[in-house]
């Protein structure tokens, strides 16, 4: 299997490194025209992808899925994504579903930041009636996003909810920040009939992920404190683990 990423970040930097170290690759990493030029390991567009490359992974954020993501799949490439609240634009899950059965490829979500989605999976057979997503980040956490016209962040003394709605607008509203919220939706009961709710909370110093659903199978809550990676503060380090994750179950005999 010879493996591409898109994107050179915190969680792109973390993937090469690893695949490096198992002797994997990268084969080719897809950026931008300017940082292409001159090296034979970076590509500026898809049709530059040699024709080995049987998977690539995306670490490169919404709009690179939907620069990149149907191409990708058109050419019968395999593709692993950290962007999953991308797929709140239904247009774009369209175009992406498309692509991918008319290339014979496979779009996978990465789990990301989140776990226990393999639980509401199940639970979604039996019939889910109501699954509720909170996403709790020290104030820090949400700069450069909507929450700073919700709320002073330099100066919250006491945890403040900035965004109560469905999954889908919290994906659309939060693209940098609600990529869990999504994959639960995903996962469960769709973007519309998932609630997410965003708090900064300044007595938090970690990343927290809640999810509480309920339904058929009958109840559970699942909490994760998660921390960021040392070159990224808003990087999620299980986000870029799933990644890893993902390749690594790509490449397995027996997959769980």
């Amino acid at each position: 299997m010879k493996i591409g990423i898109i994107g050179e970040g915190a969680i792109g930097s973390y993937l090469a490194r690893h695949l490096e170290a198992a002797r994997l690759g990268p084969e080719v990493t897809l950026v931008r025209p300017a940082r292409a030029q001159g090296d034979d390991h970076r590509v500026a567009s898809v049709s530059d992808l040699p024709c080995d490359v049987s998977l690539m992974v995306d670490c490169a954020g919404h709009a690179a899925l939907s620069q990149y993501g149907a191409a990708i799949l058109e050419r019968g490439i395999d593709l692993i994504t950290v962007s999953v609240g991308a797929l709140a634009d239904p247009e774009l899950e369209k175009q992406l579903t498309q692509a991918a059965k008319n290339g014979g490829a496979q779009l996978h979500l990465a789990s990301g930041a989140i776990g226990a989605l393999d639980c509401l999976q199940a639970a979604k057979v039996g019939g889910l009636t109501d699954v509720i997503y909170t996403g709790r980040k020290p104030p820090q956490g949400w700069k450069g996003s909507p929450a700073e016209q919700q709320l002073n962040l330099d100066s919250l003394d006491s945890a403040a909810v900035h965004f109560d709605g469905s999954a889908r607008q919290a994906a659309v509203q939060y693209p940098k920040n609600a990529n869990v919220a999504a994959a639960v939706a995903l996962a469960g009961r769709g973007f519309d009939e998932t609630r997410a709710r965003l708090i900064a909370d300044p007595s938090v110093v970690t990343n927290i992920h809640e999810i509480h659903a309920s339904g058929g199978f009958g109840t559970f809550t699942f909490r994760i404190e998660g921390k960021a990676l040392p070159d990224n503060p808003r990087s999620s380090a299980l986000a870029a683990m799933s990644t890893i994750a993902a390749v690594e179950r790509q490449r397995a005999a027996i997959v769980i």
